[in-house]
């Protein structure tokens, strides 16, 4: 009953803080050092330090560091509160445009005045936030590993909301099954489309720890199911992110012996072991032969400052992705299964070329006929992404091609010597490429001004988006393990093609310039070699040098003069240089030796006439 004479006070206006500032606090006003210290010497000679007190045992205080303490706490008390992930986007998006899926049953929810109240949320409210999710009322899902367990959020074809997903995994942890547990709630069957994973990390190097552990276990989980590293990684890391990998490791082997000798910026050999306490030195000089491994290498790192940890993994990552890039360009680096959507696709030829004696089981060499839309890199979202014009993003165009790119940073490599090797990274429209600043200074590439560059990349955005493309594709599919070593191993990617009418194929694929090998590897009367018209496409794309079947047994093979990349031919007769010359070839003498080559705007016509 209440109070007639005495009325219940008004509620009070909720302002809570769920930071974790007090621990700060009380840690540097328990723990701060402000007392002062006297040095001596004891009995053996060293010098030691003791903390002062006065006549009647109180201790001494030093002024300046009890004033730079309590202008510190001062300092932090009046820092605005740091929220939470999640509160943080409720705040921004607000309650009636996010489902939260979660474990809590109370929170704080900010009003249209501004004034915080507090909400109860009953067991019942994660199925009602989930619901309103799937048929679109909220387009915003917020779900933790309690909200993750027995639900589906992707765009099922059986619900309203089938718009994509683009799914940021906040806060990764250390266990990769709770991470796949989580990707795996919005990427399922009968959906409408395949979502977008985004793992959101700061700008301390030193998070790629917990990435690390993600990437490689998810790795290790893909080999577990049915050998395709996409079941587990989705292909959703860099292979530099995976810092446990056989290139992270040879890596950090070279780190410690550029440490030792010198070579490295952010830190030298003594600071780096009386920091970490690490052991890497012999009793007896150089190196010793059990260095730490690269978790506890990573461990240590943790422990130290965020600029230090930066300025350490800026070098070291450098010479991880040198070691990958040379892995890319040689064709040797593992990209797991890669998914290409098309248009739609036409099966050209079929050739068997093993069948398995116990199984049955076959491979085949298929040629496809591919078509497909180009997606080119729209203007309007270069621009988001770069300030076009600033000393970071410069616009520059090819003075033979007339194509434009914009420059931007890339990150450095780091040889084994410990040379930095400076790199700029080409954004075109439709693929980029990074450049050394050695090779882009020898190159044709020139700045160009920013109103040149937009038209030039409009008219360029518009050309790649008019019409499809039709390329033929050849993919060796069904049982490879038994003939995966015996096909050419310098281009090693497997790729799904995937149409839109559900068709699906999946396998190795096999470049032209390869399939006169595979003919004759596997007896194949039914698979023709490039002709000649294409030879010189082949080889100038490729660089792998191509027979060309004339009357001398000529080799056409690309060739790099005066910084210029030329398609040359070998074997020739001398005594028949008019008659080449005849044919639309060329010579030059170089170094008193007479070379002949192929115009390669005319390749496509003189090679025939030369194989006639």
């Amino acid at each position: 009953m209440t109070n007639r004479r005495n009325p219940a006070p008004p509620a009070a206006t909720l302002d809570i803080n769920c930071d974790c500032k007090e621990y700060v606090i009380d840690y540097l006003a328990k723990s701060f050092p402000v007392r002062l210290m006297q040095v001596f010497v004891d009995e053996e000679g060293n010098l030691r330090s003791d903390a002062m007190s006065d006549l009647e045992g109180n201790p001494v205080f030093c002024p300046r560091a009890v004033a730079a303490r309590d202008a510190l706490i001062e300092q932090l008390c009046a820092l605005p509160p740091i929220a939470t992930a999640l509160d943080a986007i409720i705040e921004h998006f607000g309650s009636e445009a996010v489902a939260e899926v979660t474990g809590r049953t109370r929170r704080l929810v900010s009003g249209g005045d501004g004034q915080q109240r507090l909400e109860r949320r009953s067991p019942s409210a994660n199925v009602a936030e989930a619901q309103s999710f799937m048929e679109g009322t909220k387009r915003v899902l917020v779900f933790s590993d309690a909200g993750g367990t027995g639900r589906s959020y992707h765009a099922d074809l059986g619900c309203r909301n089938q718009q994509r997903r683009v799914h940021f995994l906040l806060e990764p942890g250390w266990r990769a099954d709770n991470a796949i547990q989580g990707l795996g709630r919005t990427n399922r069957t009968n959906q409408a489309s395949a979502p977008l994973f985004r793992p959101v990390t700061t700008d301390v190097k030193g998070e790629r720890r917990f990435i690390s552990t993600i990437a490689r276990r998810l790795d290790a989980l893909g080999a577990l199911t049915r050998g395709q590293r996409q079941t587990g990684g989705q292909n959703l890391f860099d292979p530099a992110d995976n810092l446990e990998s056989d290139y992270a490791r040879d890596a950090l082997s070279r780190w410690f012996q550029l440490l030792y000798d010198g070579k490295l910026e952010a830190t030298s050999f003594g600071n780096f072991v009386e920091m970490t306490g690490l052991r890497l030195e012999n009793p007896d000089g150089g190196l010793t032969d059990n260095l730490p491994t690269i978790q506890r290498w990573l461990n240590r790192i943790l422990a130290l400052p965020i600029a230090l940890q930066n300025a350490i993994f800026e070098e070291y990552i450098g010479l991880v992705e040198a070691r990958i890039e040379a892995a890319r360009e040689a064709g040797t680096l593992d990209q797991g299964l890669e998914t290409v959507r098309v248009d739609h696709f036409t099966l050209l030829a079929d050739e068997l070329l093993r069948t398995d004696p116990v199984t049955g089981a076959e491979t085949r060499l298929v040629s496809l006929e591919v078509t497909r839309h180009l997606r080119p890199l729209r203007l309007q979202r270069l621009v988001r992404m770069h300030e076009i014009g600033s000393p970071h993003a410069i616009p520059m165009r090819n003075t033979r091609s007339g194509k434009v790119a914009l420059s931007v940073p890339a990150r450095r490599l780091i040889a084994d010597d410990g040379a930095v090797i400076e790199r700029r990274r080409l954004l075109r429209p439709l693929k980029s490429a990074n450049w050394t600043l050695e090779a882009l200074a020898e190159s044709h590439w020139e700045e160009i001004s920013v109103p040149a560059f937009t038209s030039a990349w409009r008219a360029e955005e518009e050309e790649a988006a008019a019409s499809p493309v039709t390329e033929r594709v050849h993919l060796a599919t069904g049982l490879l393990l038994p003939v995966w070593k015996r096909l050419p191993g310098d281009h090693v990617r497997v790729t799904r093609l995937v149409a839109e009418d559900g068709q699906s194929i999946i396998g190795r694929e096999v470049l032209d310039i390869d399939l006169a090998a595979i003919a004759e590897t596997f007896g194949l009367s039914g698979v023709a070699g490039p002709s000649a018209e294409q030879i010189g496409d082949l080889v100038f794309a490729s660089g792998k040098p191509l027979g060309l079947a004339s009357h001398d047994a000529l080799t056409v093979k690309r060739s790099l003069v005066g910084g210029e990349q030329r398609l040359e031919l070998t074997g020739f007769s001398p005594d028949r240089l008019d008659w080449y010359k005849g044919k639309g070839c060329f010579t030059e003498i170089i170094r008193y030796r007479t070379r002949l080559f192929v115009p390669v705007s005319a390749a496509s016509s003189v090679l025939p006439a030369l194989a006639a």
